[in-house]
């Protein structure tokens, strides 16, 4: 696999492109996803690779009866620390989502643990495959997607959790059936079931992390269907929390700094954009050909 991964560099260097992540940016060091597991005694192949960023690894496996997609969290050290401990944590946290999830519609499935030659895998998780696309930017949804949608978040946050990472486009994804479903789990919050973490203070936070869930579906709702949230996206800035306005002024810095270090490593090119890659996200990567074909 690593000899896959200079073989890669090398091309992308003689076509002028920007080059793969070195091994420190990628979940799994050298290494790919593997091209064969076994979940719950059944023998999957790797069909695809999703994404393959710094905390972890996600790709769409084939099996006789059924197609699994398979994240493999963090396990190459970063900067010289040990990080698998790292990667254990977040797949059992969203493991342990899922399975808190499991009666609600329009989520995938914990399909199982993951296992390579026999050796199970603490660090990878595998879940039912959703058949659809990520949310486009300006795509046009049914009527009920949203409400579809919103009826999905209150049901998490009803439960003491948030989803926490609804921003991102590319984690809502429209099914060939036109409904919503929600996939990627990693950074879901939950109110601790321990009393002396179940305080005042974790559930402010919670709550903030769920009015947070409200806002950016609010926001997707003004990009594609701004007919049905009253206003569009420009109108945005009325509706954002406070806490909102104070993450992006602390987080927009270190932001366009990591997007200056990808292209000074060459991971990107121009102004550091996703889409410069050599490997985009899949969404990413979706998005980018349908501008192109569409230009």
């Amino acid at each position: 696999m690593a000899i896959g991964l200079h073989k890669r560099r090398a091309g992308a260097r003689e076509r002028g492109i920007a080059r793969p992540r070195p091994p420190f940016l990628r979940a799994l060091g050298h290494d790919d996803p593997p091209a064969v597991v076994h979940v719950n005694g059944e023998t999957f192949r790797r069909t695809e690779i999703y994404k393959h960023d710094s905390w972890a690894a996600t790709a769409l496996y084939t099996g006789p009866a059924q197609q699994v997609v398979c994240k493999f969290n963090r396990t190459a050290p970063l900067f010289g620390l040990p990080m698998t401990l790292v990667g254990h944590w977040l797949a059992q946290h969203e493991r342990q989502i899922l399975e808190r999830l499991a009666d609600i519609p329009n989520v995938p499935r914990f399909a199982g643990v993951v296992s390579v030659n026999g050796r199970v895998l603490p660090h990878a998780l595998a879940r039912s495959y959703v058949a659809g696309h990520p949310l486009g930017r300006y795509e046009v949804v049914t009527d009920d997607f949203f409400p579809r949608l919103e009826h999905l978040l209150a049901s998490m946050h009803s439960r003491g959790m948030a989803y926490v990472d609804l921003h991102k486009r590319e984690n809502i994804i429209v099914g060939d059936d036109s409904q919503p479903y929600l996939v990627d789990f990693q950074i879901s919050a939950v109110l601790p079931a321990n009393p002396l973490w179940n305080n005042r203070l974790t559930r402010s936070i919670l709550r903030m992390f769920q009015e947070s869930d409200v806002y950016h579906l609010l926001k997707h709702k003004s990009y594609n269907r701004p007919d049905l949230a009253g206003f569009g996206h420009r109108q945005m800035d009325r509706h954002r929390p406070w806490w909102i306005w104070l993450h992006r002024f602390v987080a927009i810095p270190p932001r366009v700094l990591r997007r200056v270090v990808l292209v000074l490593l060459g991971v990107r090119r121009g102004k550091g954009k996703p889409a410069t890659e050599h490997f985009a996200e899949d969404a990413v990567r979706r998005e980018s050909q349908q501008m192109r074909r569409t230009a």
